[in-house]
């Protein structure tokens, strides 16, 4: 069985579908998006977002940027949608939108400062004044890491075959991490695919501060999608900045 980009992003919704149910990481971007009258979601993916938005009847402004090809076909389903191939640091639009997202870690993502900031300062031009940037990134005194490396396999089924998903950390280092995400047959002897990521996990004083060197003003930050505090045992840093 070839295992190609477009499986690995119809995966993607398989093992991670959007579900905007009470509590979770959905429900407090959805709830954010619908507010909004138009909506930029930074490192869209496969669109998942906004495709639902528009189910619910949001009648605004939608768009998204990943620099996925492949996820950005299947994003390309709904064409009442902009969609833009490219990194966040590539957004082209200038104060159009009243709100702009980045979820499920994507902020990770931006491994160097220079990427940081230039992400930032990006999606801080593309906002109208006032405009809010809604994200989260994991907080890196929980140590996510060390849970991947612990963890079993994550079965599920694809195609009519029942396959699993497991991951490897090759390093851990200065707050950056690099590991490999395969695909195979549930007892490993068959990997189908291994894509290998290096997310940054950067704590609280340093993000905040390039928000800032960005034009941003954090508004709020919570350590869950509840809005529940942001302690040291927090998994995530979720974060809801002002443009100024």
């Amino acid at each position: 069985m070839e295992f190609s980009e477009d499986d690995a992003a119809a995966v993607y919704d398989v093992t991670n579908p959007w579900r905007a149910e009470p509590g979770t990481s959905d429900a407090f971007y959805t709830g954010h998006a619908m507010a909004a009258g138009s909506v930029l979601d930074v490192g869209c993916g496969t669109g998942q977002m906004l495709h639902l938005l528009r189910r619910q009847g949001h009648h605004g402004r939608l768009a998204g940027i990943d620099p996925d090809r492949a996820a950005l076909r299947r994003a390309r389903r709904r064409t009442d949608v902009e969609w833009v191939e490219g990194p966040a640091a590539d957004i082209p639009w200038r104060g159009e939108f009243e709100l702009a997202t980045m979820a499920n870690n994507a902020f990770q993502c931006l491994v160097t400062d220079g990427d940081i900031a230039a992400s930032l300062t990006a999606v801080r031009a593309a906002l109208a004044a006032g405009g809010r940037f809604v994200f989260e990134t994991r907080n890196p005194q929980a140590r996510a890491w060390e849970a991947w490396a612990a963890a079993e396999p994550v079965p599920f089924e694809y195609d009519g075959r029942s396959l699993a998903t497991w991951w490897e950390v090759e390093s851990a280092e200065d707050g950056v991490v690099t590991f490999t995400e395969t695909v195979g047959e549930l007892d490993r002897t068959t990997p189908l695919r291994a894509d290998r990521a290096t997310l940054r996990f950067l704590d609280v004083d340093p993000l905040n501060a390039a928000l800032r060197r960005a034009g941003f003003a954090v508004e709020h930050q919570y350590g869950d999608f509840s809005g529940g505090p942001l302690t040291e045992t927090s998994q995530s840093i979720v974060t809801v900045a002002r443009a100024g």
